[in-house]
């Protein structure tokens, strides 16, 4: 059998891109933190942008962000995932305005208050339940269900559902450990039909969510880490471009963690 045959399927190296032009990318939890800047750089690759966030005024700031940064088209909707009808009626909104689905960044996300394990109850663990590991499933259902062969899907995880669970996060750690469980396993049906879907799993990165988990002393924390830092969203975003791009394309099921460091310890 020659290399054709073996091959066959995958991109010419002369076509590899990380551009985005005439490609359809939904991102959820758009108004802030990681999804925010990786809203803003697919933008300034020329996709055309779905953003979806539960407040109304922040999600039209992202679009008229995204406009200015070279999105084709961009547009919002408000959407709580944790309403069961929200992930279908988000890809029901790409197909009747754009009609097609390229790119997910199944981004939104949901983190209990630090507290021990004893302490936390039905109603934070619903909430973080419901937002962390219902909505991804019910994207990844929504989205396979028309995605077509070169189409893209990119989930954001954590380090804490890789390795060392946070004390006084076991809620979140569990959720996103799901997150990557439910990666790969999408991966490995969807794989079949040239979907790729894969994961991001951010390290401490200064966005909202992490500004108020009421970890006591970040300076700490950054210093603990191999490259004596915190992240920026925008370093966890280009991540999650590349991971959503033909560069990518022999990537399958794969975690990639931006985390500083912090696993390899």
């Amino acid at each position: 059998m020659d290399e054709s045959e073996l091959t066959r399927g995958a991109p010419e190296a002369s076509t590899l891109s990380d551009r985005f032009e005439g490609r359809v990318v939904l991102v959820t939890g758009a108004t802030s933190g990681i999804g925010r800047a990786s809203a803003l750089a697919f933008a300034a690759r020329g996709a055309r942008l779905l953003l979806t966030g539960r407040d109304p005024g922040r999600g039209a700031a992202a679009v008229d962000a995204c406009r200015e940064a070279g999105a084709a088209e961009a547009l919002f909707q408000a959407a709580d995932l944790r309403d069961r009808s929200a992930a279908g009626a988000l890809v029901e909104t790409a197909l009747g305005r754009f009609g097609r689905l390229d790119v997910a960044v199944n981004n939104a996300g949901h983190q209990e208050r630090k507290a021990p394990l004893e302490e936390q109850d039905d109603a934070v663990y619903d909430a973080v339940f419901e937002t962390n590991v219902h909505a991804v499933f019910a994207l990844l259902r929504a989205q396979l269900r028309v995605m077509v062969r070169g189409a893209a899907i990119v989930n954001v995880a954590s380090v804490s559902g890789l390795r060392n669970p946070n004390p006084g996060f076991s809620l979140y750690s569990a959720s996103k450990a799901a997150v990557v469980s439910l990666t790969r396993s999408a991966a490995l049906e969807a794989g079949p039909r040239g979907i790729r879907v894969n994961g991001v799993a951010p390290g401490r990165v200064v966005t909202p969510m992490m500004l108020a988990s009421r970890v006591a002393d970040m300076s700490a924390v950054a210093a603990g880490l191999p490259l004596r830092r915190m992240g920026r969203p925008e370093e966890v975003a280009e991540a999650i471009v590349w991971l959503a791009s033909e560069r990518a394309s022999y990537l399958c099921g794969h975690i990639l963690a931006a985390d500083g460091g912090f696993l390899a310890g």
